[in-house]
C-alpha cells in the first residue's frame, strides 16, 4: 500500500488518499533540509517572522476551508476546529513571530567577583539545525504547527510527520507553508505511518519533538537515546479536577463537563479524573449529570453539535473496554455507557431493510455517549489508565491532603486542576501537586496561551513546548566567556607549588565571603 486512505469518523465516507512518503525519500528530505539549514539560520528573525506571518495571513484567508478539513479528518465539531485548532495557531504564529528576537537575544550574565576581574559572559541561542517532528491525530493541526513555527523562528529547519489517521489535515499544513512562500526544504512535510516515523527517527536530526501514547514514546526515546539525540516527549495524562467545599458548584460542574468531553475526551489535558469534596458531592454529581445529558451529539459539520464522534475505532474500543471493565466491577453509570448514534438520526442506509442505526448493525460513524461513573476507585481501569475518550469517573474525598495524595497517585503529571472559592488555600494544594500546570478554577486550555508552557512529568513526558521554555528547546545555549586582562596571567596558571597552595586556601576564605561577598552582590 502506497497511500493512505482518509476517512469521515463521523460517516465513514472517504474523504481523500495522499501518497505514503518513501523511507528513502525521508533521508533525502533531511539531508535536503541539512543544505537549507546555512541560509535560513543567517536570516534576520524580521526576515523569518515575514514567512510565518504570511502563513497566518493565508490560514486566515482561507479560514473555513481549514476548519472544515479539520472537522472532516479528525471528527471534532466545527467549533472546536476553530477554538481548539485555528484560532490558537493563529495567535501563536503573531506571537512567535513578534517575540522570538526578544526571548532569544543574547544577554549577559552577573559574575560576581570575577566581574572585578575584568571577566564577562554572555549567554546566546544557536538555532539546532534539522528539528523533526512527530504529531498526533486529537489536534492534528495546532499541535504541529505551533511547534513548527516555532521552530522556524529559531532558525531551525523542520522535517514534519503528520499522523496517519488524519492525513489531509497534514496535507494543509503544507499548503499552508507553501503559500508562505518558505525557501523550498526548510519546512517538509512527510507522510505515513509507523514505517515513515522509523525513517525519520534514523535520520540525521539535531532534535526530535513527539506527541503521542507513553508506548511509542518510550521507542522514540531509547532511538534518541542510542543516536544522543536530544527529544522533546509530550506523552498524555490522567488529569485529575479536586472540586473543593467551597467551590461554585455551577461554575465546576459546567467546567469538569467542558473539560472531560471536548474534543471526545480525546485530549492529554482532558479531566479524567475527578475528586468532589464529600459534603458537596451529591449535588455537584448531580449537575453534572444533568449537563452531560444535554450534550448534542453529531456530525461535526452542524454548528449545534457539542460532541462528534471519535477519531480511531482504536480509540473507542479502548474507551468501551474502560467502561466494560467499570460495569463488571460493580461501578454506577450515571449516564451513557454505550455507543449512541448522532441526533437526529441519519437516514437508514440502502439495503439495510430501513433500519435505524444500532439496530441489528454497526454505526457508521465512531460515536460514544458522554459517560459519567460513580463508585471507582484507583485500582480501576478508568481511573488508573489513560481513556482518551468522553468518560468520567468521579470519587470523593474528605479533607485537602487526602485529595492532593490522591491527585499525586498516578503514573502521570500533565495537568491537575482545582475548583475553589478561596484562591490563596488553592495555591497551597497547587503548590504540592506533580503536574506540569495546575489551573485553579478552569481547565484544559492552556495549550491555546503561546506564552505559557506545555509538558508535563512521569510517564507525562520530557522537556516543554510553547512559551519562552518552547524556544529554549529548539536551540543550542550558547555561552561566551572574555577576558580583557591580556597582559597578566591568572592566579591559579602555572607553576604550582607551596605558595600557590598557601595563596588558594587564603582566597578561598576570603574570596567567597565578607567584604569581597559585600561587593559580589552589586555585580
Amino acid at each position: 500500500m502506497n497511500e493512505i486512505i482518509s476517512t469521515n469518523p463521523a460517516t465513514s465516507e472517504e474523504l481523500g488518499r495522499v501518497p505514503i512518503t518513501p523511507e528513502q525519500k525521508v533521508k533525502e528530505y533531511v539531508s535536503k533540509a541539512h543544505a537549507a539549514f546555512p541560509l535560513w539560520s543567517r536570516l534576520s528573525f524580521k526576515q523569518r517572522a515575514e514567512y510565518i506571518l504570511a502563513a497566518r495571513d493565508y490560514l486566515l484567508k482561507n479560514i473555513d476551508d481549514f476548519a472544515l478539513t479539520i472537522t472532516h479528518d479528525n471528527g471534532k465539531p466545527i467549533t472546536e476546529s476553530l477554538s481548539a485548532e485555528i484560532m490558537p495557531v493563529a495567535d501563536l504564529l503573531r506571537w512567535a513571530a513578534h517575540n522570538a528576537e526578544k526571548i532569544l537575544k543574547s544577554r549577559r550574565l552577573g559574575l560576581g567577583i570575577f566581574n572585578l576581574l575584568l571577566r564577562s559572559s554572555r549567554i546566546g541561542y544557536q538555532p539546532l539545525g534539522v528539528v523533526g517532528i512527530i504529531s498526533p491525530w486529537n489536534y492534528p493541526f495546532s499541535i504541529p504547527v505551533g511547534t513548527a513555527a516555532m521552530a522556524l523562528m529559531a532558525g531551525d529547519c523542520v522535517v514534519l510527520k503528520t499522523s496517519s489517521a488524519t492525513p489531509i489535515v497534514g496535507k494543509k499544513i503544507e499548503e499552508m507553508f507553501a503559500a508562505a512562500g518558505l525557501p523550498e526544504f526548510v519546512f517538509t512535510h512527510i507522510a505515513g505511518g509507523a514505517e515513515t516515523g522509523e525513517a525519520l527517527l534514523d535520520s540525521r536530526l539535531d532534535k526530535i519533538v513527539f506527541t503521542g501514547s507513553v508506548g511509542v514514546g518510550r521507542h522514540v526515546a531509547e532511538v534518541c537515546a542510542r543516536k544522543l539525540v536530544p527529544a522533546v516527549l509530550e506523552l498524555g495524562g490522567k488529569d485529575a479536577a479536586i472540586i473543593r467545599a467551597d467551590a461554585n458548584i455551577e461554575h465546576a460542574a459546567s467546567g469538569v463537563v467542558w473539560g472531560a468531553f471536548t474534543n471526545t475526551g480525546q485530549c492529554c489535558a482532558s479531566i479524567e479524573r475527578v475528586y468532589v469534596h464529600k459534603s458537596i458531592s451529591e449535588k455537584f454529581i448531580s449537575k453534572v449529570v444533568e449537563k452531560t445529558k444535554s450534550l448534542r451529539i453529531g456530525n461535526g459539520e452542524n454548528p449545534d453539535t457539542d460532541i462528534g464522534p471519535m477519531t480511531t475505532l482504536q480509540q473507542l474500543q479502548t474507551v468501551e473496554a474502560h467502561v466494560e471493565d467499570a460495569r463488571r466491577r460493580g461501578a454506577k453509570i450515571l449516564c451513557g455507557g454505550e455507543r449512541t448514534s448522532p441526533s437526529p438520526l441519519p437516514p437508514p442506509l440502502r439495503g439495510e431493510g430501513g433500519r435505524r442505526p444500532g439496530e441489528g448493525r454497526s454505526l457508521p460513524g465512531y460515536f460514544y455517549a458522554p459517560t459519567v461513573i460513580t463508585e471507582v476507585d484507583h485500582t480501576f481501569a478508568c481511573v488508573s489508565e489513560e481513556t482518551f475518550g468522553p468518560l468520567l469517573p468521579i470519587m470523593t474525598y474528605n479533607d485537602d491532603s487526602q485529595a492532593i495524595q490522591l491527585v499525586n497517585d498516578s503514573q502521570y503529571g500533565l495537568n491537575a486542576y482545582i475548583w475553589t472559592g478561596n484562591i490563596k488555600e488553592g495555591r497551597k494544594m497547587a503548590a504540592q501537586i506533580r503536574a506540569g500546570t495546575v489551573v485553579i478554577n478552569d481547565c484544559v486550555y492552556t495549550h491555546a496561551i503561546p506564552q505559557t508552557p506545555w509538558g508535563g512529568l512521569k510517564h507525562s513526558g520530557l522537556g516543554r513546548t510553547h512559551g519562552a521554555w518552547g524556544f529554549y528547546e529548539l536551540t543550542n545555549l550558547h555561552h561566551i566567556h572574555i577576558n580583557r586582562l591580556t597582559f597578566i596571567k591568572d592566579f591559579w596558571w602555572y607553576p604550582y607549588g607551596e605558595k600557590m597552595i598557601k595563596r588558594l586556601k587564603t582566597l578561598s576564605k576570603y574570596l567567597t565571603g565578607g567584604v569581597v561577598s559585600k561587593l559580589q552582590s552589586l555585580f
